[in-house]
Formats: structure tokens, sequence, C-alpha cells
């Protein structure tokens, strides 16, 4: 069987596939994540996330797709996931040199703290399907295509009722802000 046929019966529901794909892919999607990462541990574990991946979103895997393109694309999310969660963990200690960016960086992040209570407020402020709306594409970064096939509709509706959600929560959040 190839590949794209392989992950069609994953997709299908035959997860018992993916075990040929993982022993098909794992040392090669292993060693890209291990020059990515520079960390073997990492890799590893990166490795295992993809695969997880695959299984969790194997409805976003298109008839016709190339699978190495479909799966590589995955391990660049998986490592591009990993590397932002890095990038956000900020060292505790703070140089002499930097105190008064750090002052500045505390006023801003003050400030910062301030704007998000708003935006929750205004969430909470949006109907069940509005706020699951915005939840799934601008926090879980989900893709119109796979929101669609999650409620069972088109992706021409999702994208107005995200149009309209993102204009009720604007109104919200200006509502907000002016008390």
């Amino acid at each position: 069987m190839t590949d794209e046929q392989l992950m069609e019966a994953v997709k299908n529901g035959d997860l018992q596939q993916a075990s040929l794909l993982f022993d098909r892919y794992h040392k090669r999607l292993f060693n890209f994540l291990a020059r990515l990462t520079l960390d073997r541990s990492t890799a590893e574990d990166l490795t295992q996330n993809v695969f997880l991946r695959l299984i969790r979103y194997r409805n976003s895997y298109r008839e016709g797709l190339k699978f190495q393109s479909w799966i590589f694309q995955v391990a660049r999310n998986v490592f591009s996931d990993h590397y932002q969660s890095q990038k956000n963990k900020r060292s505790g200690f703070i140089s002499v040199e930097h105190l008064g960016d750090h002052i500045m960086d505390q006023e801003e992040s003050k400030q910062l703290e301030e704007k998000e209570a708003l935006l929750r407020r205004s969430m909470a402020l949006l109907s069940d399907e509005q706020r699951e709306l915005l939840a799934l594409t601008r926090f879980e970064h989900m893709k119109y295509e796979d929101v669609a096939l999650l409620m069972d509709t088109t992706v021409a509706n999702i994208k107005v009722k995200v149009h309209r959600a993102i204009a009720k929560l604007r109104e919200h959040y200006f509502q907000l802000e002016k008390i």
C-alpha cells in the first residue's frame, strides 16, 4: 500500500495502519527534528507528538495530497509550537544594565494584563457558539476547513460566523473599555 492509501485508511478509522506509517517515517522525522532542535531527547518527544497529531488531525488530510508533504508540515507545526513555547519562557535573572527596561516591562505587563482581562470579559458576553468559534480559530489556530468539519457546516458559513463573532467581540470590548 502507498503512504497515501495508508493515510486514507487511518482517516477512515483504521488506526492500525498508523503503525506502518510510523515505521516508514519515524526515523526521517526524528532526523529532521533533531537537526532543528539540536537535542536528541527533544527530537524524540517531538517525533512522538507528530504521530499523535497524525491521529488527532487525521481528518485534515485531504485525498490526493502527497502524504510525505503533509506529515512534514505536521512536523514543522510541532516544532514551531515547541519553539514558541520555549521562546516564551523567560529567565528570572535581571542584570543591572537592564533594570530600567525591566521596570518598563512591568508597566507594559500591567497594561497587557488589563487588556487581557477586558478581552476575557468581552468574550464572556458572546454567545456560546461565538465563543467556541473564536476559541477554535483564534486561540487554537484551527483552520476554517477543520472547524467546518467539526461543526458539520461549510467553510463559507464558518467564515461568516467568525467575522460576526469578531465584530461582536470588538463591540463589547470597546463598550467595556469606556466604563
